[in-house]
């Protein structure tokens, strides 16, 4: 069953946040983690529970998988660049 990790995403330095998407997205790949949406326009409806800022939606085989990116000695240092540059809420979800 597949999975999404899904992240919001306020970028403080949009610099820095630059070198972040050029380094996660290889290591996403390794894992299966196929990107579905990065940031793109947004037609938000309802805001009962939160107001999303910048939306990234990877794709991957399983919810192993996902988290094995997510945790992956090689993505930690990665992850330093983005919760440094940016405020984030993430979560990964199984689909269909």
């Amino acid at each position: 069953m597949s999975a999404f990790l899904v992240v919001d995403t306020k970028i403080k330095d949009p610099d820095a946040y630059e070198e972040y998407k050029k380094q996660a997205k290889p290591i996403a790949e390794k894992y299966g983690g196929v990107y579905r949406a990065r940031g793109g326009a947004m037609d938000v409806r309802e805001t009962d529970l939160w107001t999303p800022t910048r939306i990234v939606i990877i794709e991957f085989p399983d919810v192993k998988s996902a988290q094995a990116f997510a945790d992956s000695d090689e993505y930690a240092p990665v992850k330093t660049i983005r919760t440094s540059n940016a405020e984030c809420t993430l979560f990964i979800v199984e689909g269909d």
